[in-house]
């Protein structure tokens, strides 16, 4: 149903963005299909580019067994841009019904018949029936999620004929406003994310990662709420005599799920180096990185429209938006204060981030 696909995308995007919920309900209950994509594209790029940010700091020890345990929180932040903020797309596009005088959606289409406002109430009706009935093919402009409160969302519907009751009627061209429809962020410079973290090592140069976090039931109809991730970092400098700096192979990956209805995948693989500067338990350490990367965010959905009359349509919907980053380049700094360790970096790709971690070291 609608409410599940809301309440599942409300319940990850306020996770990562801090806005109220019932904001954002109220500004999907509005969309489907290519409008639905293009206003929470920015969104599924800069999860995907968070996903991927914050997995290393520094590079194992070159050691055949070491014992090197972390534990901590890492902070992502994604950077908006003005594009990231409007979206144009052509599509298929659903309009509610309703009866005479209701204002809905199709009765402010119907308007655009020549001639409409001196038809019969029945013939009205079927007109709307008509119109509910129909895919529109339009164009859609607008506020993406990261928008400005102050645009609005606006389909431009070309001239065409539909058939009600069989007659034949004219719709002028014009644009319909999706009232309500505005970027719930108003315009937010960065789109955050917080993840737990743990390492563990060192056997033969190589460390693992995890993140992960404990099932947990949204409702009984969406399902469960799934997170977990794994990395892999092996310091080359086992194998090969590379002087002055640590260089280490490094692969992640991971997968957050909401029931059957929501997914999102994140893969990061490449190579980083670091340089310890200072003692065991307090150093300053220099590090950076280069990564492929990919992420995708998949939505399958039933969307519910109003055809009037208490009568509910259901389409099934189902999408998948990828990530824009294919590549980053890192540059960041570790501090290690005693069994503290503190580290920010600046990721550079399509889409810019920056990424903070505190972790526990023993």
């Amino acid at each position: 149903m609608k409410k599940t696909f809301l309440t599942v995308i409300v319940f990850v995007l306020v996770s990562i963005t801090f806005v109220q919920a019932q904001d954002l309900t109220e500004t999907l209950t509005k969309m489907a299909g290519s409008a639905a994509q293009g206003y929470v594209q920015p969104v599924a790029s800069g999860f995907g580019a968070n996903l991927n940010g914050g997995w290393f700091h520094k590079s194992p020890q070159t050691k055949i067994f070491g014992i090197d345990l972390e534990l901590g929180l890492v902070a992502m932040a994604t950077f908006t841009t003005d594009e990231n903020k409007t979206f144009s797309a052509n599509g298929g596009f659903r309009f509610g019904g309703g009866t005479p005088g209701s204002g809905s959606q199709a009765e402010d289409i119907a308007k655009n018949i020549p001639n409409y406002a001196s038809l019969p109430a029945l013939q009205k009706q079927q007109v709307i029936d008509a119109i509910s009935s129909k895919e529109f093919q339009v164009g859609i402009t607008g506020p993406t999620i990261v928008g400005t409160k102050q645009d609005t969302m606006k389909i431009a519907i070309p001239s065409q004929t539909i058939t009600a009751n069989g007659q034949t009627y004219t719709i002028n061209g014009n644009t319909q406003t999706l009232d309500g429809v505005v970027g719930v962020l108003d315009g937010s410079a960065i789109i955050p994310l917080f993840a737990p973290q743990a390492s563990i090592g060192t056997i033969y140069g190589t460390q693992f990662t995890f993140r992960f976090l404990p099932e947990l039931e949204v409702s009984p109809e969406i399902g469960k709420f799934k997170y977990f991730g794994f990395g892999i970092q092996h310091n080359l400098g086992m194998w090969l005599p590379i002087p002055v700096v640590d260089v280490s192979a490094s692969f992640f990956t991971q997968n957050l799920k909401v029931g059957t209805i929501f997914e999102s995948k994140a893969t990061a693989f490449g190579l980083n180096a670091s340089k310890q500067l200072g003692f065991a338990f307090l150093n300053v350490t220099p590090y950076a990185g280069f990564m492929l990367e990919s992420s995708k965010m998949n939505v399958t959905y039933n969307f519910e429209v109003d055809k009037g009359n208490g009568v509910m349509e259901t389409i099934p919907v189902a999408f998948e938006l990828e990530g824009e980053n294919k590549s980053r380049i890192t540059l960041g700094l570790g501090i290690r204060l005693l069994v503290i360790n503190i580290n920010v970096d600046y990721n550079i790709g399509k889409q810019n981030s920056a990424t903070a971690g505190v972790f526990f070291a023993f």
